[in-house]
C-alpha cells in the first residue's frame, strides 16, 4: 500500500513539475494565434497519434465548444486522426508519414493554423506535416516533450513539456488544452493582453 502510494505521489509531483517548465508566455502567444485564426475565420487543424491522437480530439472538442463565446461564431477546428477512413487511406495508398501531410494539402489555406502533438517531437508524420505547414504558410503550434525533437525547430509556437515521461508529458498537454479553451472563452478580441503579432514572445519562432 505505501509503495503504490510513494508511485503516486511521484507521478503527481513529477506532472507539476513538468507542467511548471512550459513557457507561460508562449502559451499566450498561442492563445492569441489562436483567437487570430478564430477573428479570421480560418480553420485549425489539429493532429497527433497514439494518446497524442485523442488529445488533438479533445483540443478540437474543446476550440469548438467550450471555447465558444455566445456573440461569435466558433472556431473551426478539425482533428486529423478522426476520420479512420481518409486517414489509412493515405497511409495504405501513399505513406503513413504522409497521411497528415495529405489532409493539409488537400484543405488547409495560409492563415490557417496547425497544433502538431507529439511527447517526443520526432514522429516522422507529424514533422513532415509541418515542414508542409511552413511552406503552406500557416501558424504552428507544438505541444511537446523530450526536450522538443526536431518539431520545436519547425513550429512557430513550441511548447514543450520539459519531462521525458510521457504520461507526464501527456497528462501536461491535457492541461495545456484547457488553459487555450478557458482564455478563449474568457477574453474577447483584442483583451488577451499578449502582443497582436505571433512571434512577439521570446520563445515563439517566424516561419
Amino acid at each position: 500500500m505505501q509503495h503504490y502510494q510513494w508511485l503516486s505521489e511521484r507521478f503527481f509531483s513529477n506532472t507539476v513539475d513538468g507542467l511548471g517548465t512550459v513557457s507561460l508566455p508562449a502559451v499566450a502567444d498561442a492563445v492569441e494565434a489562436l483567437d487570430g485564426v478564430r477573428r479570421r475565420g480560418g480553420r485549425v487543424y489539429a493532429m497527433g497519434n497514439g494518446g497524442s491522437a485523442t488529445t488533438a480530439t479533445h483540443l478540437v472538442c474543446d476550440l469548438v465548444k467550450t471555447a465558444r463565446r455566445p456573440t461569435e461564431p466558433p472556431l473551426r477546428a478539425f482533428a486529423l486522426a478522426d476520420n479512420i477512413a481518409l486517414l489509412t487511406a493515405y497511409a495504405n495508398d501513399v505513406s503513413y508519414a504522409d497521411a497528415f501531410v495529405r489532409q493539409l494539402t488537400d484543405n488547409a489555406e495560409p492563415g490557417d493554423a496547425v497544433v502538431a502533438i507529439s511527447a517526443s517531437g520526432r514522429s516522422p508524420n507529424i514533422v513532415a506535416a509541418l515542414r508542409a505547414a511552413r511552406r503552406m504558410g500557416l501558424v504552428s503550434i507544438g505541444m511537446l516533450g523530450c526536450g522538443g525533437g526536431p518539431a520545436a525547430e519547425l513550429v512557430d509556437i513550441p511548447l514543450v513539456v520539459g519531462s521525458d515521461d510521457f504520461g507526464v508529458i501527456e497528462t501536461a498537454h491535457i492541461a495545456i488544452v484547457h488553459a487555450f479553451a478557458d482564455v478563449l472563452r474568457a477574453s474577447g478580441p483584442g483583451s488577451l493582453g499578449v502582443p497582436e503579432r505571433v512571434g512577439a514572445g521570446a520563445t515563439a519562432r517566424t516561419p
